[in-house]
């Protein structure tokens, strides 16, 4: 009777150790065919989850334009004083619906081509008012439909994971011919998806063709969109600073005058990637700008929740759920004799024309197809080898403290 009590307690204890052994074995196991079916998944070619988002997104993304209404032209035309503006909007255009197009696939060098044809509708029932509305600015989806952005060639991961989707040249090149050393250089993805197995520590780039640079993230907290863990990724305050505040954005500064020496910082010119118009780029309302650069205009409210750029990245995939891409256009204006309405000005104004806020948020069916094709899967993984491991590690301390102590009884 005591050997076979004691025989079952050293079964049991054996199946235990074998369930923690199994439990620990899965975890590398496991973890190597997440990462083969990941790798495999997101490469940029026909029959992959990747692909398919990849040539038509599921999201769909509005692009929101705030105007900026200028209240005292006169004052400021007679007086130079303060451009007091109240914006107007929003003005809602749905974007990005249409397919990717001339797709070409080159074997040799592991790259996917194709051009981004740019659409617009203008969406009524989100807007304040209508296209017919008293701003020729607002003629933007005339300006934005039948045409493309591109040709984009990128690579797609076949040969090389992580180098998926960053792209290798941008209209046949790889440099833009607007800025001085690698300032000029295309750097990082589109944004839309980056190479998998994102960890808090990267920075992610991507190149921008609205702002005509390339531009990077860096992590900012997590968060849960839908069921699904991201990693929020923010554009910081450093990426648009100036050369005193960080030295790598020298060769962002392309004159003096305008920044003061370039101590300015919070704005971009970008009149090289606009044949030559006085076009500077900033974040919404000034946010993040020096003091300088705001101190002419009233009526702007920088805010970092409203205003500032952000990217929802599932980390495994590297693909981008959510996100908000927000940016402000301006122009210089600066005294000229030779025009009546700039000819009393006594100061350069970088006045804010326009803002926008491109919005995208992975839809409810998407979502749920990514819980149970990618993120439902790693956490029943997970799940199981921890199970494992666990009751495996229980019954073996349990079963040998019952077998000891019945050893024990036993001498007695």
């Amino acid at each position: 009777m005591g050997c076979d009590r004691n025989c079952g307690l050293i079964a049991g204890a054996v199946i235990g150790a074998v369930l923690a052994v199994f439990g620990g074995i899965l975890m590398p196991v496991g973890d190597m065919l997440v990462e083969k079916t990941i790798k495999k998944e997101v490469v940029l070619e026909e029959g992959t989850i990747a692909f398919k988002n990849w040539v038509k997104t599921g999201t769909t993304v509005y692009r929101q334009f705030w105007i900026f209404d200028v209240q005292n032209p006169d004052e400021v035309v007679v007086n130079s004083s303060k451009i007091k503006v109240k914006q107007r909007g929003p003005y809602t255009y749905r974007v990005r619906y249409l397919a990717k197009e001339n797709i070409t696939q080159d074997p040799v060098d592991s790259t996917v081509s194709f051009v981004q044809p740019n659409g617009a509708i203008f969406e009524p029932s989100l807007s304040v008012g209508t296209e017919n509305d008293t701003f020729t600015i607002l003629n933007l989806a005339v300006a934005y439909n039948d045409t493309a952005d591109g040709v984009y060639k990128v690579f797609n991961g076949k040969d090389d994971i992580n180098k998926v989707a960053i792209i290798d040249s941008y209209k046949g090149k790889r440099n833009l011919s607007y800025w001085e050393s690698y300032c000029d250089m295309i750097n990082g993805t589109d944004a839309a998806s980056f190479p998998p197995f994102v960890e808090k520590s990267r920075v992610l780039r991507f190149f921008s063709s609205d702002i005509c640079r390339s531009i990077y993230a860096v992590f900012g907290s997590d968060i849960e969109l839908k069921g699904i863990p991201v990693y929020r990724f923010i554009l910081p305050a450093k990426a648009f600073a100036s050369p005193v505040q960080n030295p790598d954005n020298h060769c962002f500064c392309t004159e003096k005058v305008i920044s003061n020496n370039c101590t300015s910082y919070g704005v971009l010119d970008i009149s090289k990637c606009k044949q030559g118009r006085p076009v500077y780029i900033s974040l919404p309302h000034f946010l993040h700008a020096s003091p300088d650069i705001s101190e002419p205009i009233e009526g702007l409210n920088p805010n970092e929740e409203e205003h500032r750029t952000y990217l929802d990245v599932e980390p495994i995939t590297g693909f981008t759920l959510q996100f908000a891409k927000r940016l402000q256009v301006n122009i210089l204006v600066k005294p000229a004799r030779k025009i009546e309405a700039l000819k009393n000005l006594k100061r350069n104004y970088i006045v804010p024309i326009l803002w926008l806020n491109e919005t995208g948020t992975i839809g409810d069916e998407k979502a749920e197809m990514f819980r149970n094709q990618v993120t439902g899967k790693v956490k029943l993984l997970g799940l199981v080898e921890m199970v494992l491991l666990g009751l495996g590690v229980v019954m073996f301390v349990a079963f040998m403290i019952s077998y000891c102590a019945c050893r024990s009884k036993n001498r007695k």
